[in-house]
């Protein structure tokens, strides 16, 4: 267990600064026409506030935010296996723990090349503990990362669509959901993928009492309903 903790430890800071050489040097740079894209956004600090219920944020103010939620990579430490956790003050010495942690990519992190510089990591603490224990680093599932630029006509078919539905401008925004099969459409059909929520963010996505809200149903098939009324409008290039 002290072998496992001291190895997560490395991970990450408690700034969520990645400390795994050379991963950082893959993500694509900050351009200066992404940089002015989030001072319009519609979110504040308070609105992160409220949804964790405290303010330990990293960053206090809107744009590190944003960025460090949607463009720049995130590790997270997820828990641990085989140690007793639950209430109480047993104190099990387990024969065997597993760490689970995460990496979230954005562009331009190809899952190979993260591979290798993780295990290279590993590796290298590893060999620093000089510990008689066995350990081993493996890879559970990866998925490459997707982003399209919201400049494309299919976007702006979009953008009208929910004005006409919502009477509100919508922000474009990237999230770090990890939804698979729209790379999987995209490079099937060669065309541009859009993601057109229809939800809130109340609705606990994949949580306990995931929901979505008979308003936001019924707005939902309306707002398909103009996308394609706009799309066969769009002149397409």
């Amino acid at each position: 267990m002290t072998d496992l903790m001291h190895l997560l430890a490395t991970l990450v800071n408690n700034k969520g600064e990645i400390q795994i050489p050379g991963l950082m040097d893959l993500v694509a740079p900050v351009t200066e026409e992404e940089k002015s894209l989030y001072g319009n956004i519609a979110f504040t600090m308070d609105n992160l506030y409220e949804s964790l219920g405290s303010k330990t944020s990293i960053f206090d103010n809107k744009e590190q935010t944003l960025m460090a939620r949607w463009r720049y990579p995130s590790l997270s430490v997820h828990g641990v296996e085989g140690a007793f956790s639950s209430g109480g003050a047993k104190t099990v010495i387990p024969a065997k723990v597993t760490g689970k942690f995460s990496i979230r990519t954005v562009p331009n992190m190809e899952p190979k090349q993260v591979d290798e510089l993780v295990y290279k990591h590993i590796d290298a603490q590893t060999k620093k503990l000089d510990t008689n224990n066995k350990i081993d680093c493996k890879l559970m599932h990866a998925g490459k990362w997707w982003v399209a630029s919201p400049k494309h006509w299919n976007f702006s078919a979009a953008q009208k669509a929910t004005e006409k539905v919502w009477n509100v401008t919508p922000d474009f925004t990237r999230e770090g959901g990890s939804i698979p099969v729209t790379l999987t459409f995209e490079q099937a059909t060669g065309k541009n993928v859009l993601l057109l929520p229809m939800g809130s963010s109340t609705d606990a996505a994949h949580s306990i009492n995931e929901k979505l809200d008979k308003k936001n149903y019924i707005q939902g098939t309306k707002l398909l309903g103009a996308y394609l009324h706009y799309v066969a409008e769009e002149p397409m290039e």
